[in-house]
């Protein structure tokens, strides 16, 4: 049976829910402020589509332009986020996906598409081995081991902003940054600071609220960084447990 694919409008987007956190009559906080940030991307050109189904098989991008991170190139879109999980995994919906996007970029006159990737994969970042499958490839990276993975249809190529690459602060202390571009951020968050304020442990809580805060960031982004002892440590989502080893070292 052929797949039916939804991409999010002004009009469906209260309605339809956004598979990270299926809540088809129960609200819940993380999603409605990630249906509010989404919701303001829109005019931007960001496109939010999903298998119409329930469960978690979406992609999500936006004009480099227009993309929340610090990385710079022509006419390419960012893709943020592509997920199949659960039963729909194998199924070929990511491969569906992906090659609505790059059908998107075609039709959009784009230059090509990007990601952000790593040496080694880290959770919360989309599987780069199967981005490469299809022709992605690494076009710069950080000291740290991030990388920027780029499908050029024209040759050029996008690149991270040279401040992405300092990855220092001036601050010792536990510091973390972010944007309500994932559901799953705003209980992070609360819950990391609750923890913080809990055991004394002297942290700030950055929130990323503008295109031009995410542009200059000094450091890759998706949307949550963490910094300790002046240092980037991961865009990954970290929990109580991180932090107390992070300390400890």
């Amino acid at each position: 049976m052929e797949k039916e694919f939804v991409t999010l409008t002004n009009e469906n987007i209260d309605t339809e829910h956004l598979c990270c956190i299926i809540r088809t009559k129960k609200p819940h906080s993380g999603v409605e402020k990630k249906r509010k940030w989404l919701r303001k991307r829109l005019s931007d050109g960001h496109v939010f589509r999903k298998l119409d189904a329930k469960g978690c098989a979406f992609i999500e991008y936006a004009p480099l332009e227009k993309a929340w991170v610090p990385i710079e190139g022509e006419n390419f879109y960012y893709i943020y986020c592509l997920w199949v999980t659960g039963d729909l995994k194998g199924t070929g919906t990511g491969k569906e996906l992906l090659k609505s996007c790059i059908a998107d970029a075609k039709e959009n006159s784009k230059s090509g598409l990007c990601m952000l990737g790593a040496k080694k994969q880290k959770a919360w970042l989309s599987d780069q081995i199967f981005a490469k499958k299809y022709g992605f490839v690494t076009v710069d990276e950080t000291d740290s081991g991030y990388e920027l993975l780029s499908l050029s249809f024209d040759g050029t190529t996008p690149h991270f902003c040279e401040n992405a690459k300092r990855e220092k602060i001036d601050s010792n202390d536990l510091t973390v940054v972010y944007d309500f571009q994932c559901p799953f951020i705003l209980q992070r968050v609360e819950s990391l600071r609750s923890y913080c304020e809990e055991k004394g442990i002297p942290a700030s809580f950055i929130e990323i609220d503008s295109l031009e805060k995410a542009k200059n960031l000094p450091c890759v982004f998706n949307n949550f960084a963490v910094f300790y002892n002046g240092k980037l440590e991961t865009v990954n989502q970290i929990d109580q447990k991180y932090i107390d080893r992070l300390l400890k070292r």
